[in-house]
């Protein structure tokens, strides 16, 4: 029985893949993914077949990954970041019924969260939450309450897909939410671009942060109550009482 794996990538950089995932590609035989993730790979395995999709065919694109395993292909889905934090692992799992045939094996990787978290310092030190701003699958009064129930537990947050074209206020609303429950001088920060060309860094506290345009490549961390910078670095203590 061939097999599907679902790989984490990591934020794009190749020395921010695992080991695992880097031998699991060696070894198989059909890369499939999003058209961005699977450039980010093409050029260290370039003699793979690939199969590849736009944005919002997710659906397709994990059927035809299934199709070539149970056809008997060693195949790989690649994710960005971790393929099972707003990755492919939970939609392949779902259609994994539909193809009795298929073995599927999930590949964990650093996710934005974390390789941004590392860009930055240690803002996720404490407890934190990680919360997308998309509603392109989750409806907006969700979304706001989940932002409101995380302010008001005073976790960091890590938030995802902040901005795009679309969604250009997206992140001056989830901000003025915040606001609510925290102070305008909370620490922030910014990471665009992680582990690819043009990466960069920024930190900002949250009134500066509400009016502050972003794009999708970037990964956005909100201080709780605790959070401090410390020369270059955004701190969120752990409470060892220093």
């Amino acid at each position: 029985m061939a097999k599907l794996w679902i790989v984490g990538i990591g934020p794009g950089d190749y020395e921010d893949m695992t080991l695992r995932a880097v031998q699991v590609l060696e070894q198989c035989q059909v890369i499939a993914g999003y058209t961005v993730y699977v450039d980010l790979v093409k050029k260290h395995f370039p003699e793979k077949e690939y199969l590849t999709s736009a944005m919002c065919q997710e659906v397709t694109r994990c059927r035809l990954a299934l199709e070539k395993a149970q056809e008997g292909y060693q195949t790989a889905m690649v994710c960005s970041g971790d393929s099972g934090v707003y990755g492919m692992a939970g939609l392949v799992l779902e259609l994994l019924p539909e193809y009795p045939e298929a073995e599927v094996e999930i590949i964990p990787g650093v996710s934005a969260a974390l390789a941004g978290g590392a860009i930055l310092g240690a803002p996720l030190t404490h407890d934190f939450a990680v919360i997308s701003l998309s509603d392109r699958l989750t409806p907006m009064e969700t979304i706001q309450a989940r932002l409101r129930a995380a302010a008001a537990a005073d976790f960091a947050l890590c938030i995802y897909n902040p901005s795009s074209q679309k969604r250009k206020g997206y992140l001056k609303m989830a901000c003025e939410i915040l606001l609510e429950y925290r102070s305008g001088d909370t620490v922030c920060g910014i990471a665009a671009n992680i582990g690819r060309e043009g990466q960069r860094r920024e930190l900002l506290s949250l009134a500066r942060l509400s009016g502050r345009e972003v794009d999708m490549f970037t990964t956005v961390f909100i201080g709780n109550s605790q959070t401090k910078q410390i020369q270059e670095f955004m701190v969120t203590p752990r409470g060892y009482g220093l």
